[in-house]
């Protein structure tokens, strides 16, 4: 065998045991993957507005014992 086929051997190899391994797994429903995209936006959207109060209330602190 040689070098240059090689890679194209192992590389194909690869991907056919990706192909197979994809068939196994267990892909979540339609509405399983809805209520989780809303879940996620829905909790990062709640972090991101306490860190925002948080971060704009040490701001507003900050600068009246800077002033």
């Amino acid at each position: 065998m040689s070098k240059v086929k090689l890679p194209a051997i192992l590389i194909s190899r690869y991907f056919n045991e990706v192909k197979t391994e994809l068939k196994k797994v267990s892909w979540p429903s339609r509405n399983d993957t809805v209520q989780m995209t809303l879940l996620v936006v829905s909790v990062s959207a709640i972090v991101s507005f306490y860190l925002g109060g948080v971060d704009y209330l040490f701001t507003k602190i900050m600068s009246m014992l800077l002033n």
